[in-house]
């Protein structure tokens, strides 16, 4: 077996700088209580070794637990590679200043640091205008580095994970918005080279004047082009890190796309040992967060099993085993075409199942469904020495126990998920974990009249009505999900509604008397005298069909499932609006709208009509109010009464004629010097 090593591997200069660092502050200062902030680094072994030395890891929101832990003793504690947010620098500043025996300890990559920098001092000159400014970070917006970075701009910001979620927002409102703004770009140190690439083309393309910073780590960099070299060499690629680290799940994703055989693996005990094949090629590479002595740990296994090669063909006849039709076999998958898996079920034959003994599924993508490397079992249904072949099926396997999973939600009333794959005149096809079931057209929750083939292809929850035992046959239900469903739904809504809550409803029918409202699920509904302040003669005239309106509850009657509804409010009261707005000796522009014999009405806002008795519309004596004004006429009044009681308003326009007057004589005493008295 070949082995191919990459040279970029394991703890980076900042990885190993904290945990050097970490090391040595337990050996310089042996009765000190050292806390890191959150875990050092993503690899469970390193975090071990240092717990058994005493370090532990605290969250943020338990610095004050270790201080009283420390109790006076001195207390040191590490910021770990990624660093940590500016809010949190500045808290610990202020806790070193209030305990004296506090010491922190800033392992922050320079890398990061580096990010920190460019994004305050290019977001800085917009402090006080943060709309005036974007700043995008490329990264996992839940990784602590991510974090640190966001809180250091004083403008807007935007967190992407990969390009695919830059194309998609580059494409929105929000993006447009910034067009004439400052950008500034800067990602996660550890992201995927090729992905930060095509996210900062979808950037530059939108922006033309964004400043974009390459600010993935150059040893990153490294890695990810030596690993996708030695990828696409290698019959299996083994990725060493901690599961939770980012950059060790992107060397993963890039041997993935290269190499079907991939495996992440934490340290010696998972290598997959039954892979391993005489004259393969194996590739190794490990993440930042690796120490080099699980990398030569898994290097030894891998030796040993080399070593155990030179017996493994002899080992591998001894080992296979007689097959015959109707076994249970279970094997490992080794290769998968569209049509086709192939199956080493350990015997001298090669299982293949075919897509008709995988799935009933014709939607189905077997391809996306099974990964080289997956244990599958299977039925011998058909055995071929001479051929060398053992055709198998998987789905009567499946169909076995599904069957048994059908029975026991048959008989506990449970809910199962299932995928519609076919129609018929009377009824719809569900598959449930490989097994066909029946679904009548009745029971499908669909009118009468609609099409079946609506479902064709849609995952629906269903209940089971019925099964035969002897046939194995079941009778499925989405319209008994649907009716419970709606009953939990109409019992929740029923014991949270009381008078006065208020929905964003539906307009759903008309009566003559009224409009019904669905206000999800349930109906209540709108009296015309609560649609509007004035007359209504018809629904229609205040709220169409479709219409979203928002209402409230004026009384219900839970038992008869009835609901009133008001619709009009007080800051709709034309006459609340008319008082808010004006009061008695106010002058206001009015509009003519009916005459009497006794005066005119006039409209002073729509809603609210006041009256110029005959005797206020002109400072001279007139037997009708049409010898002077006329419908539709805008003319200025004086509102000389309001009564609110009965809601009238009186005006007058020979009030202003008055007052024009008694201005006009005082101009023309005060032009002849006259004294007035």
């Amino acid at each position: 077996m070949r082995i191919l090593e990459a040279k970029h591997s394991g703890f980076c200069p900042g990885v190993k700088r904290a945990v050097d660092t970490a090391q040595r502050l337990t050996n310089e200062h042996p009765d000190a209580v050292i806390a890191t902030l959150g875990e050092l680094i993503h690899n469970p072994t390193v975090i071990g070794a240092l717990a058994q030395r005493g370090v532990t890891a605290v969250a943020e929101d338990g610095i004050p637990a270790l201080l009283e832990r420390a109790d006076g003793k001195p207390c040191i504690l590490i910021i770990r590679a990624h660093g940590t947010t500016l809010s949190m620098e500045q808290t610990l500043e202020a806790l070193c200043r209030s305990h004296p025996n506090l010491r922190v300890v800033d392992c922050t990559c320079p890398f990061v640091k580096n990010i920190h920098r460019i994004a305050a001092e290019e977001s800085a000159p917009y402090a006080d205008a943060p709309g005036e400014a974007l700043g995008i970070i490329f990264g996992d917006p839940n990784h602590p580095e991510v974090r640190g970075i966001n809180s250091r701009f004083s403008c807007e910001t935007r967190i992407f994970p990969d390009s695919a979620a830059v194309e998609a927002w580059c494409a929105t409102e929000d993006a447009r918005k910034f067009s004439q703004k400052r950008v500034i770009y800067v990602s996660q140190t550890t992201q995927k080279l090729s992905e930060c690439k095509i996210s900062q083309k979808f950037i530059g393309k939108l922006y033309t004047n964004a400043k974009i910073f390459d600010t993935i780590c150059n040893v990153t960099e490294n890695r990810q082009t030596e690993t996708e070299q030695i990828a696409e060499q290698a019959d299996l690629m083994l990725v060493i890190g901690g599961k939770g680290s980012s950059n060790t799940q992107k060397l993963y994703d890039i041997c993935r796309a290269r190499c079907e055989l991939t495996y992440f693996i934490e340290g010696p005990d998972d290598v997959p040992r039954h892979l391993f094949r005489p004259h393969m090629c194996a590739g190794i590479t490990a993440g930042a967060s690796t120490p080099d002595s699980i990398i030569q740990e898994v290097k030894k296994t891998m030796s040993e099993i080399e070593i155990m090669e030179e017996n493994f063909a002899q080992m591998l006849d001894e080992s296979f085993k007689t097959l015959n039709t109707g076994d249970v076999v279970k094997g490992i998958v080794t290769s998968i075409s569209a049509n086709e898996i192939h199956v080493d079920i350990g015997s001298k034959v090669t299982g293949i199942l075919s897509f008709n003994d995988v799935t009933d599924d014709p939607t189905a993508d077997i391809a996306n469904m099974f990964q080289v490397g997956d244990e599958v079992e299977a039925i011998a249904v058909r055995v071929s020495d001479i051929d060398g072949v053992a055709t198998l099926s998987k789905k009567k396997v499946d169909n076995a126990n599904s069957w048994n999973d059908v029975v026991a939600a048959y008989n506990n009333c449970d809910i199962l998920t299932g995928k519609i794959v076919d129609c018929m005149e009377k009824g719809v096809i569900i598959l449930i974990k490989g097994l066909r079931v029946f679904i009548p057209a009745s029971h499908t929750g669909l009118p009468r009249e609609a099409d079946l083939k609506e479902l064709q292809g849609t995952t629906q929850n269903v209940k089971i009505i019925d099964i035969n035992e002897q046939r194995r046959r079941a009778v499925a239900s989405i319209r008994e999900v649907l009716r419970a469903e709606r009953k939990e739904k109409e019992a929740a809504f029923w014991a949270e509604m009381e008078v006065g809550k208020e929905f964003d409803g539906v307009v759903k029918s008309f009566m003559p008397y009224g409009a019904f409202v669905d206000l999800g699920g349930v109906d209540g509904m709108v009296h015309t005298s609560e649609l509007a302040w004035g007359r209504v003669r018809h629904p229609s005239e205040v709220v169409s069909i479709g219409d979203s309106i928002h209402v409230y509850v004026k009384d219900f009657d839970a038992d008869a499932k009835r609901i009133s509804l008001g619709y009009k409010t007080d800051a709709t009261n034309p006459w609340k609006i008319f008082t808010d707005k004006y009061q008695v000796e106010d002058v206001a522009t009015v509009k003519i709208v009916n005459m009497l014999p006794f005066g005119a009405f006039a409209e002073i806002i729509p809603g609210v009509d006041g009256l110029i008795h005959i005797s206020q519309i002109a400072n001279k004596r007139i037997n009708n109010p049409a010898e002077v004004l006329e419908k539709g006429q805008e003319v200025e009044v004086k509102i000389v009464g309001i009564d609110d009681e009965n809601q009238k308003v009186s005006l007058s326009i020979r009030a202003l004629l008055s007052d024009a007057a008694a201005a006009e004589e005082a101009e023309i005493v005060e032009e002849a010097g006259i004294d007035a008295e």
